[in-house]
């Protein structure tokens, strides 16, 4: 495994930093509304920039939006330097949520090394969809996306996981066809955008917390703030969101909590 510290690590966010900036020119361009979230938000507030230790970066867009960018990239992505991938795009890509990736990089996840799409340094780019505001049918509805995602991941888990026995569920889940959960999927997504709820989440990816979404309105006003001596959107209410999802955001974690990617290949 390849240590994510000191020089790399700040070259690899420096990489990323060329991402963000892509994303915000793309953005302004064609009026489209996007968020930098999670531990990027939480930078921007605490440090200013990159958490020291953070080696990914996060964007968020409601789903009409997410729309609207994967579309603007098609003409406005600057391809000589970047490229954009989701499952619509990219053969045997299985997340459900998009990656922007720096051409002429490698940054290799352990055990994802056998996934048949190119693998460059990259940001996350996150579509969000709406939820039911009834906390029990939520509920539900993240026992939907958890079934989803597992069979998304099992071509990773039946590799990764450690359990003989989750290896052989992972196993008998990929023999479920692609196609199949991605049409399963559009149809979440469909379902989702029946009505506009007050809540909304990442569909394919967990929430860390017991609400299992959060408020519409935090993605729906941006302010502009500083991060890494740049201008980015951001949520406004910024401490809401991150006091709902980190609780004492001020306070540093202890070490062991840093965690890091596992990377067997990395090109810069």
């Amino acid at each position: 495994m390849i240590q994510l510290d000191g020089d790399v690590l700040r070259r690899l966010q420096t990489v990323q930093l060329e991402m963000l900036t892509e994303v915000d020119r793309i953005c302004k361009k064609c009026g489209i509304q996007y968020n930098i979230i999670a531990g990027t938000l939480l930078g921007a507030v605490r440090h200013g920039g990159y958490i020291p230790w953070d080696d990914d970066a996060d964007v968020a867009f409601l789903r009409p939006e997410y729309e609207k960018f994967r579309k603007a990239c098609r003409t406005e992505l600057d391809t000589e330097r970047f490229y954009f991938q989701d499952h619509r795009n990219t053969k045997g890509y299985r997340w459900g949520y998009g990656k922007l990736r720096r051409k002429g990089t490698v940054f290799l996840r352990e055990n994802q090394e056998h996934m048949p799409y190119k693998q460059g340094v990259f940001i996350d780019i996150f579509p969000l969809d709406g939820v039911p505001d009834n906390y029990y049918l939520r509920s539900l509805k993240n026992l939907e996306c958890f079934c989803v995602r597992k069979i998304l991941w099992s071509k990773v888990g039946k590799v990764q996981e450690s359990c003989f026995w989750k290896r052989q569920i992972y196993k008998w889940l990929d023999k479920i066809p692609e196609k199949s959960v991605f049409f399963y999927y559009h149809r979440m997504i469909r379902q989702a955008g029946r009505r506009k709820t007050r809540m909304v989440r990442i569909l394919m990816y967990p929430t860390p917390n017991q609400e299992y979404g959060y408020y519409r309105n935090w993605y729906e006003n941006g302010t502009d703030l500083e991060f890494e001596g740049k201008i980015f959107r951001g949520i406004k209410d910024y401490d809401s969101y991150l006091s709902f999802k980190f609780g004492n955001y001020m306070e540093l974690p202890p070490i062991e909590e840093r965690k890091k990617h596992s990377v067997s290949s990395l090109k810069l």
